[in-house]
């Protein structure tokens, strides 16, 4: 058994080249099709772990020559050992990450299955605010920013899926050179309302890294 390599968003993303893999066998998809999508899927699992060792694509590309529900189930089902989960921080690593707020409430962090996370988000309903902590190169990162409702569903920025969503908007700690005391960018992004979903959902991480830059540089 070879050492956790699959990080929560390849994860889902191995999940829906299954489920479309699996629609296509259903629908009874031409053989030169099915074929097509075989080489497809596997192309795009060496693409997303270009750094995995024989045993490890081996693994993985089974993928292409399942035929059955069944055997799709047992495939994603036999990854679950080699999810790398969220790091786990304790609280005062993460009270540390946002200082001005002394009565910060923080989620209870006993309840979540860090292998399903791929960032971190609670709101206080209180003051409006929500907390993001993401982890990058071998540290934790704070965002907080305000939360307003849009009462409606739409596509969210980082999963990409078609959910109720809010207006996350987080004052940005770039500046510019000489530019003014009071200066201020503020950055903000539709994101799903219920994190746990949104986490469940995303498999590619770039837009959400895209936004951490674009706030913390």
């Amino acid at each position: 058994m070879c050492d956790p390599f699959i990080r929560n968003h390849q994860y889902n993303f191995i999940k829906k080249q299954a489920d479309s893999l699996l629609n296509a066998i259903r629908t009874n998809a031409d053989s030169k099709v099915l074929a097509s999508l075989r080489y497809f899927t596997e192309t795009k699992l060496d693409e997303l772990f270009p750094l995995a060792t024989e045993g490890q694509k081996q693994m993985l590309n089974r993928i292409s020559t399942l035929e059955k529900a069944d055997d799709f189930q047992q495939y994603i089902k036999a990854l679950e050992p080699y999810i790398v989960g969220f790091p786990q921080a304790t609280e005062k690593q993460l009270l540390k990450l946002f200082p001005k707020n002394k009565k910060l409430k923080l989620p209870d962090l006993s309840a979540i299955d860090h292998r399903y996370v791929t960032y971190l988000s609670w709101m206080d309903i209180a003051t409006n605010k929500l907390f993001m902590v993401y982890h990058a190169n071998g540290q934790f990162i704070g965002i907080e920013g305000r939360a307003t409702p849009t009462n409606k569903k739409s596509f969210c920025f980082v999963c990409n899926r078609y959910e109720e969503l809010v207006l996350f908007s987080a004052n940005s700690k770039i500046r510019p050179p000489k530019s003014s005391p009071d200066y201020y960018k503020t950055v903000g992004n539709y994101l799903c309302m219920n994190s746990a979903d949104c986490n469940k959902n995303i498999s590619d991480i770039s837009s959400l890294e895209k936004f951490i830059d674009s706030v913390n540089g």
